[in-house]
């Protein structure tokens, strides 16, 4: 066992920015696999660059730990399991449940969300536009909180009007880092019950499109390779993954665009450019700062590293994306960047499920907001700009903007 003063920490963010911290350029050349102190307490070894980053996401002796049973713990109060989330389901059971779930978040299978978010994206600048004082507005309160929240329910069936239940333990488990085990337990729990309620629900209300109601279909039919509890775990994982991560995406991608008024000018004279601009967006803003957590199945040495079965390993996909050896002058957004292999949504069997309906509400929102005010700009200097660092998810607490 390593001794304490041979921890790195974890990198912090540097007030004020949604990162990736700096730290992590100076770990990629020197220390590309080390050992850090994670904020909970526990010991990780980071990996900071882009190749091995990569390699970690896919590689089968590294699998994610259940958010209930991580770090372990032995005896009379180990917890009850908690139902394993997309993220955290192993081997033959998240082959299974990825079969069914990943061609429902296909790219040709979600075009019938195009048209949905493009209305809900312009209803929502209809009402900023409508409601602004002086010709200014709050650009998170109007349409980065409010649009993924929106996208997220009518793609899955969650009732919008159920919010003030489930989004405070959903908001809990993201910010888990400052929470006891005790408490980021309780808020799991709860959404899980939360999840059996509203399938129960789901259930007597009969057929519908949403994906919970397609979900529970598949789930019924006599072959078929998913549980009832799969499509619980289905309600639970979207809320955790497809909530606030994209608020906080969406948030910074508005304020790298603005800060960058060149380049956004470009984009809104050739807007055929914006799936380029989305991934390199995707890329430049660290949508998660160190908390893919991985623990090692077996013993293995990587860059000279014993790595040992039962140790954590956190590959870093906000350092992965920012490394020169993958990616050209990596601090440097570039909505021109092709191609522009990133790793903001992990790689391997474990990538983001939500992937294509990510890009598309970003390329959406983008899309639609310069199209209705072609002229926007910041209202504020950048620098006096309030964030909410409350979370890992750093995000602009608000985004004055005038057009």
């Amino acid at each position: 066992m390593s001794h304490p003063e041979s921890l790195v920490p974890v990198p912090e963010v540097e007030p004020g920015t949604a990162g990736p911290p700096c730290a992590y350029a100076r770990l990629r050349s020197e220390a590309p696999v080390v050992k850090a102190q994670l904020p909970n307490g526990e010991t990780g070894w980071l990996i900071s660059r882009y190749e091995d980053a990569r390699a970690a996401f896919a590689d089968p002796r590294l699998v994610r730990p259940l958010l209930s049973a991580w770090p372990p713990r032995e005896g009379d109060d180990a917890p009850p399991p908690c139902l394993p989330t997309f993220l955290e389901m192993t081997g033959e059971h998240h082959e299974r449940v990825r079969r069914t779930v990943l061609p429902m978040f296909g790219r040709k299978r979600l075009e019938f969300m195009g048209p949905r978010i493009r209305t809900m994206a312009e209803e929502l600048i209809d009402a900023m536009v409508a409601g602004a004082r002086d010709g200014t507005a709050d650009l998170v309160a109007a349409y980065a909180d409010p649009l993924p929240l929106r996208v997220l329910c009518e793609t899955t069936g969650l009732p919008y009007e159920d919010r003030e239940i489930y989004l405070p333990h959903t908001l809990a488990l993201l910010g888990a880092s400052g929470l006891t085990m005790e408490e980021v337990l309780a808020a799991l729990y709860a959404l899980q019950d939360y999840a059996e309620e509203l399938i129960s629900r789901k259930e007597k209300e009969g057929e519908g499109e949403d994906y919970v109601r397609l979900l529970l279909a598949e789930a019924r039919r006599p072959d078929s390779e998913l549980s009832r509890d799969d499509v619980v775990s289905f309600v639970v994982t979207m809320l955790m993954a497809g909530y606030k991560t994209n608020i906080q995406h969406t948030s910074n991608a508005l304020l790298a665009l603005l800060t960058h008024p060149d380049q956004l000018r470009r984009l809104r004279e050739a807007p055929e450019g914006i799936n380029t601009a989305v991934e390199e967006l995707l890329r430049y803003v660290p949508l998660m700062n160190a908390v893919n957590i991985l623990v090692a199945t077996e013993d293995f040495t990587l860059h000279g590293q014993r790595i040992r079965a039962g140790d954590a390993v956190v590959p870093v996909p906000a350092s992965a994306n920012r490394d020169p050896e993958a990616f050209a002058d990596p601090d440097r957004l570039d909505l021109t960047r092709s191609p522009n292999a990133h790793v903001a949504f992990g790689h391997g069997p474990h990538a983001c499920t939500g992937g294509h309906l990510t890009r598309m509400q970003l390329a959406t929102a983008i899309h639609v907001l310069l199209e209705r005010l072609p002229d926007i700009e910041l209202a504020v200097p950048a620098e006096t700009i309030p964030w909410d660092e409350s979370t890992p998810l750093r995000a602009p607490a608000r985004l004055p903007v005038r057009w």
